[in-house]
């Protein structure tokens, strides 16, 4: 069963997917709370760095230093090398992961810089990316740096 966080992730996923973006959607956690939410944006925005969990950074807002070292990041897909370093940046102590069977992120370094990470392996995540991926694999290859 998809908790309420990965399934406000998936539906951030799907909008972008609407939008004509890459299905990866994120929300931030603190204290059972989403206190902020995005998805993927880069072709929507133009914009090289408008990831997912960067897009929910931002539309978190500034955060204490001390809201950031009790939040968990929720993504539909393993985070990157940049999402991966905001994440740490920001102390961030635990990532859920929708799924990493597309795409894998750094997560060992992650866990070795003392990140928990969870990893549901979700259907819908995977089922999201594997479609989006078949159909326009070039904007997948552009949006992971290939």
């Amino acid at each position: 069963m998809t908790d309420k966080f990965m399934q406000a992730a998936i539906e951030e996923a799907k909008k972008g997917l609407e939008e004509g973006g890459i299905p990866i959607g994120s929300v931030l956690v603190i204290g059972g709370e989403i206190v902020g939410r995005g998805h993927n944006r880069r072709v929507q925005n133009g914009s090289a760095i408008l990831h997912a969990e960067m897009d929910c950074f931002e539309n978190a807002g500034r955060l204490k230093a001390s809201d950031y070292k009790k939040a968990v990041l929720y993504s539909t897909l393993s985070p990157c090398d940049m999402c991966s370093g905001t994440s740490l940046l920001y102390n961030i102590p635990k990532i859920v992961i929708g799924e990493n069977q597309t795409f894998q992120g750094p997560e060992d370094y992650l866990r070795s810089r003392g990140v928990e990470i969870e990893i549901k392996n979700n259907e819908e995540c995977i089922e999201l990316m594997k479609n989006f991926i078949a159909s326009k694999p070039e904007l997948w290859n552009e949006d992971i740096g290939e």
